[in-house]
């Protein structure tokens, strides 16, 4: 895969790419004022962290490590982020923490920045493809055991690693994957996107160093004797070389709501008929779903907001409350909401196979009157049904401009579509840093 960041991207790919890294900075940009990245920042400035990386939103520059692991957790703090549904894979923290982090002292032209993002994706989506389902549902959490692979790979192609060195920082890299589910609702959960960035960087240094610190003794670490097999009980090696030479780039979506992926169907039924509804005389729900919603949110009374983002239940209920699934749906306030409380109660999850996870179907009961029942055969954001970019800029717009002002998102879309002509990467790091 490193031989396509020394060509231009295909023109189907750097649109995916570019979609892609402009919703992830959005959502990086996003979340900087978090208790979160408050606290990584207090650490960085205990370890005097200096350095010349930007992070996106900030004014604050970094050293490359820090840089790397803030940029990160950032990105996927929210959940807002890109998602692979097929692996449930959200490629673009941890690769836009990796180029970020190695932009100053590489200097890469915007068409080298922008392969090297997308590189470090497709490498994310490909191993992941070969090791799903059987890793995700072991426990693991994926984005941050296969974000470190693409790190590692994004972070050779700008430091201009050969071949033989790139296998070298995945072997490496291999050694550092880090990510369980158990971590899902509290802050450790986008920790692992940042922590596979700052990894994935350290493995292609160490490989690139004068006397090439050596990875494992198998000589080709994502072969059948390497770390996929301990990843996975299942490997399906033909998906690190898909057949047809396409991207699964292009199959990378974006979410709508700052939850868990699976929960979206629901919730787009449940916001489009609240206008009809009155929730109080809601007496009964039954959301009949994909079975991996009550596996990975089937969480009923969340207790806060960040746990809130992995409750299927709570999604629905402010949908039908609120009419609306944002930011602040999914804050503190609205989780210990009584009235929200009281309609999670009243849901119950019925998993069937059947159910593909961008579709769901609801039954809402209202006492004597007749039940309203709605299907959702895929859900806004999906593959099936991808956000326009008129959409897709309308979310970043509303995500950026708390952060940077009203008219920063439209500067950062300008200086991504320039990426592919643009020289240097001097328009984009103007963009995301605060006006003076």
């Amino acid at each position: 895969m490193l031989d396509a960041t020394a060509k231009p991207l295909p023109p189907v790919v750097s649109r995916a790419a570019r979609r892609t890294l402009v919703n992830v900075l959005g959502t990086a940009v996003s979340a900087v004022a978090s208790p979160t990245v408050s606290v990584l920042l207090r650490a960085a400035a205990e370890q005097s962290s200096q350095g010349p990386v930007p992070v996106p939103g900030l004014a604050r520059t970094l050293d490359p490590y820090w840089a790397a692991l803030v940029t990160g957790t950032a990105a996927h703090l929210d959940d807002f982020d890109d998602t692979h549904l097929a692996t449930v894979i959200h490629p673009g923290a941890s690769a836009l923490a990796t180029v970020l982090s190695l932009a100053p002292e590489t200097a890469p032209s915007g068409a080298a920045f922008l392969a090297a993002f997308a590189v470090g994706c497709e490498a994310q989506l490909r191993i992941g493809n070969a090791i799903s389902p059987s890793h995700y549902d072991h426990g693991w959490h994926i984005t941050g055991t296969c974000g470190v692979f693409g790190a590692a790979l994004a972070a050779s192609a700008l430091l201009g690693l050969d071949a033989a060195a790139a296998a070298r920082a995945l072997s490496l890299a291999a050694t550092m994957t880090a990510g369980h589910r158990e971590a899902f609702g509290s802050m450790t959960k986008p920790l692992h996107a940042g922590k596979a960035a700052a990894n994935g960087v350290i493995a292609a240094r160490l490989a690139a160093a004068p006397a090439g610190l050596a990875g494992s003794a198998v000589a080709d670490p994502l072969g059948p004797e390497g770390a996929l097999e301990v990843l996975a009980a299942v490997v399906g090696r033909s998906a690190l070389s898909p057949p047809d030479g396409g991207w699964e780039l292009e199959l990378n979506t974006f979410k709508t709501y700052p939850c868990g992926v699976v929960a979206h169907p629901a919730m787009d039924g449940a916001i489009s008929v609240s206008a009809q509804l009155d929730p109080a005389g809601i007496t009964a729900i039954t959301l009949r779903c994909n079975p991996l919603v009550p596996e990975l949110m089937g969480m009923v009374h969340p207790e806060d907001g960040l746990r809130s983002r992995f409750s299927a239940r709570h999604g629905v209920a402010v949908g039908l409350r609120y009419g609306r699934a944002g930011l602040a749906e999914f804050s503190d306030e609205a989780a210990t909401d009584p009235e929200v409380a009281r309609l999670r109660g009243l849901i119950a999850l019925d998993p069937d196979p059947d159910v593909p996870r961008d579709a769901a179907h609801l039954r809402i009961e209202r006492g004597t009157a007749s039940p309203v029942h709605v299907a959702v055969e895929h859900t806004r954001g999906s593959a099936a049904r991808p956000l326009t970019d008129e959409e897709l800029r309308d979310k970043t717009r509303d995500l950026i401009a708390p952060v940077l002002g009203a008219h920063a998102a439209a500067r950062i879309w300008a200086a991504v579509d320039g990426l592919p002509d643009a020289p240097d990467l001097s328009d984009l790091f103007a963009a995301l840093r605060p006006e003076p």
